[in-house]
């Protein structure tokens, strides 16, 4: 056995809470056992495929959490180590014990675990034979997470993303302890899911003719088709696959704007009913759903389908850049509004949404939506994301509403990492990793019931500029890891030490193979891969 330097804070992204306690390394290798409580048995499964896969060892789970020899790592539940996802880690006594008071908290533990291991220990198959014991360092650490939602969004609408990678995208953010992955399936450019009682959805508003070319200033396309869609299975696996590793998936279904391809494969959902296209240009499209009774009714038919597919509590119904336009010239609209008794349009959009989210709230799931809906009214018991501004969530707090804070300034990843030219055309500039790792969502100067009602934080990744996966976790990496950080750790973190912690830790994603851009900017090969239009062309 021997003798290791605990990591202290430079062996764990994001930053444990609390590290203590220096002493013998415990040695794991070939032969090691999992000991593990009833509950835990599903984790403790994961963790000998991890280890075993990376390192060639034949690692043992048992069901018996006193199996101490020859045990090395045990698994335990236990109500007094905390609430929730927090967790206890203790390497003492040739042992490695993981206690919580939850599974998740197990698996949080887990994943800590891996990282304190060496990176070559993340690898699917061993790199050069089976491989030699290794020593995790003696410590204890206790740890928590600072915020219940700790979520990563994915715009698959502008640019659909293959399920293989969002798949991968499920490991990645539950490494870095995410919880939570927000798919935006549908948009003006592109409806992504499978809908049987509207199989139009998909057959004509999955693809679209064209794409920009460069930024959209530009006013250039491709002339290259782009589409594609998820089955209800592909999204179900996606799920099962997110839940083994406590992720879960929020669908977003965005109404009543944003649904110009809706309208192209069913034109009477529009105001017009003239026959429109999915839409090839970016930006906000003036073609919103019109108020009829039926086309309430259509919502109401796809969250159904939505709800089927998606388990969990929440279901994002978008309600962001809704344009009114339409409805000022729509003779329906305005029979609508008179009938309500309103006076402006925009209160027209608050109306529809109380529809839907009462259907949602129905099937017993809770709605979220984008800030706007705080100006048309947004229900009440609705999750706020607030985009435009960290003072929108700061209202909807103290308004009584749950808000995930998802301010674009600090958490939108599709905006560049920095205003050099080297870097690949993005819709705006520039947010920095050291703006990421300074986002505090929670900052003491709100009211105590401002900082009650902040459940959340978010990072936003819209792929108008972001046409595949290697594309995608450029804009993803290394800013992932300092937003993980903010949603898990401890307020009060230096970036310096952020710094220093993630130098190391960009060698496991290294081994991870991911395309993460380096902190000195992108490598030639990253910038062979902009296409001519793009190279710095940075809004």
């Amino acid at each position: 056995m021997t003798e290791a330097r605990p990591p202290g804070p430079g062996g764990v992204i994001p930053r444990l809470a609390s590290l203590g306690e220096p002493g013998r390394a415990v040695e794991l290798g070939d032969g090691c056992v999992i000991a593990c409580d009833p509950g835990t048995l599903p984790v403790g499964e994961l963790l000998r495929g991890w280890l075993s896969a990376a390192t060639g060892w034949n690692v043992g789970v048992s069901a018996s959490p006193d199996d101490a020899a020859p045990s090395h790592i045990r698994l335990r539940l236990d109500e007094r180590a905390g609430a929730g996802e927090g967790y206890e880690l203790s390497a003492r006594d040739d042992v490695v014990t993981i206690t919580a008071a939850s599974p998740a908290g197990v698996f949080y533990g887990v994943q800590t675990l891996r990282l304190l291991l060496p990176p070559e220990f993340l690898r699917r198959a061993p790199a050069g034979g089976v491989a030699p014991p290794a020593g995790v360092p003696g410590l204890l650490i206790r740890d928590e997470p600072r915020l219940a939602w700790r979520g990563a969004h994915l715009d698959v609408a502008r640019h659909f993303m293959p399920k293989q990678w969002i798949l991968r995208l499920i490991d990645l953010l539950a490494l870095h302890k995410l919880n939570v992955l927000h798919l935006h399936l549908t948009d003006d450019q592109g409806w992504r899911m499978e809908i049987e009682r509207y199989p139009r959805l998909t057959e004509v508003g999955a693809w679209r003719r064209e794409s920009p070319l460069g930024h959209s200033r530009d006013r250039r396309f491709d002339g290259v088709p782009h589409g594609g869609y998820y089955t209800k299975n592909d999204l179900r696996e996606i799920v099962e696959y997110a839940a083994r590793q406590f992720v879960t998936v929020v669908p977003e279904i965005d109404m009543p704007g944003h649904m110009q391809a809706a309208i192209a494969a069913y034109p009477h959902l529009g105001n017009t009913a003239e026959p429109v296209e999915v839409r090839s240009a970016w930006g906000i499209s003036p073609q919103v759903l019109n108020l009829d009774d039926e086309t309430v009714q259509f919502c109401r038919d796809v969250l159904d389908e939505v709800i089927d597919v998606f388990p969990g509590q929440h279901i994002h119904l978008g309600g962001d850049e809704c344009p009114t336009q339409e409805w000022e010239h729509s003779a329906g609209a305005q029979r609508r509004m008179a009938a309500l008794g309103l006076t402006d349009e925009r209160f027209l959009q608050g109306w529809f949404t109380e529809q839907v989210v009462a259907h949602v709230s129905a099937r017993g799931r809770t709605a979220v939506l984008w800030d706007e809906a705080l100006e048309s009214g947004a229900p009440e018991g609705t999750v706020i994301m607030s985009w435009r501004s960290d003072v929108a969530g700061w209202y909807a707090a103290s308004a009584g509403h749950p808000v995930v804070m998802t301010p674009e300034y600090w958490t939108y990843f599709d905006w560049a990492q920095d205003r050099g030219a080297a870097e690949p055309v993005a819709i705006h500039v520039a947010t920095s990793l050291r703006r990421v790792h300074a986002f505090d969502p929670v900052p003491p100067s709100l009211t105590p019931a401002a900082r009650a009602g902040i459940v959340g934080a978010q990072c936003q990744l819209w792929t108008e500029y972001v046409s595949g996966p290697a594309r995608a976790e450029y804009q993803y990496f290394p800013r992932l890891c300092a937003f993980a950080e903010v949603a898990w750790s401890p307020p009060g973190g230096e970036f310096g030490d952020f710094e220093e912690r993630l130098a190391g830790h960009l060698a496991r994603l290294d081994v991870l193979g991911v395309n993460y851009r380096p902190l000195a900017g992108p490598t030639p090969g990253q910038m062979r891969g902009w296409p001519a239009a793009e190279a710095g062309n940075v809004s």
